[in-house]
């Protein structure tokens, strides 16, 4: 299928690993011209390279935390003058923790990184959106916003609001032909789950294998994703042929979401 996006501005923020450096290639190879956002300047390099070389095509890289007001800003200026098709805010994470054990920085942290980011985020590129015309928004979520997951409390809650950031942002620009979704993926072996086995493997002393096994086990496919299996979902939600598609919060999770 083409997804009509040769050509299209986007911009992954959140690109440099995961499912967002996923999303990027899958981006490039639809020929769209693609520019990765990211906290760590080291890790962008590696990452355009590592696209390059994956794609044949090398996306530009912008530097940028969006838990920064100011850092949001220069990323917005980034588009000044020109439109932007396609925003996917891929950044975020978890805590894993009981929850009488978390603190209010900690609560304050990940609303922070998960929520308030993002909506720095999409309101900094609205302008360059709008110039665009017939833009599309797509935000990283996780399907523990609807089905919560144990010790991650914080994330659940934070998580189920960028549902409704969705929802409501796909209302309110509607009329401006600006489309908006999420994508919740499940469990995906991506750095996080990987970082995450292996601090449970050491704390239960048993091999990371083993955890990503218990993991998988009450997955109906009965694995985790790959970041690509959930990066073609956000393809299609950023591209021209979803158009009529906003609004929605899709799952990737294999079939672990139980509810109807």
């Amino acid at each position: 299928m083409d997804l009509q996006l040769n050509g299209r501005e986007a911009l992954v923020i959140g690109g440099s690993s995961g499912i967002g450096l996923a999303t990027a290639a899958a981006l490039l190879r639809e020929g769209a011209r693609v520019t990765i956002a990211a906290r760590d300047p080291a890790r962008l390099a590696a990452a355009a390279e590592r696209l390059a070389g994956e794609t044949g095509t090398a996306p530009e890289t912008t530097r940028c935390d969006q838990a920064d007001p100011a850092q949001v800003q220069a990323l917005a200026a980034h588009y000044e003058g020109r439109g932007l098709h396609a925003l996917v805010c891929a950044a975020g994470g978890s805590h894993r923790s009981a929850f009488e054990v978390l603190t209010d920085e900690q609560w304050l942290a990940n609303y922070e990184f998960n929520i308030l980011g993002t909506v720095r985020a999409v309101r900094a590129m609205l302008p360059a959106l709008r110039r665009a015309g017939g833009a599309r928004v797509v935000l990283l979520g996780a399907v523990s916003a609807r089905q919560p997951t144990a010790h991650q409390v914080v994330s659940n809650t934070h998580k189920a609001g960028l549902l409704a950031l969705a929802k409501t942002l796909s209302l309110e620009l509607a009329p401006e032909g600006i489309g908006v979704n999420s994508v919740s993926p499940g469990r995906a072996l991506t750095p996080l789950w990987q970082k995450r086995a292996a601090t449970m493997a050491k704390d239960e002393g048993i091999t990371e294998e083993a955890v990503l096994q218990r993991v998988a086990a009450d997955i109906p496919m009965g694995r985790l994703a790959m970041p690509e299996e959930v990066a073609a979902m956000v393809a299609f939600l950023a591209a021209p042929v979803s158009a009529y598609v906003t609004g929605q919060a899709v799952a990737v999770d294999g079939g672990l979401q139980r509810g109807v």
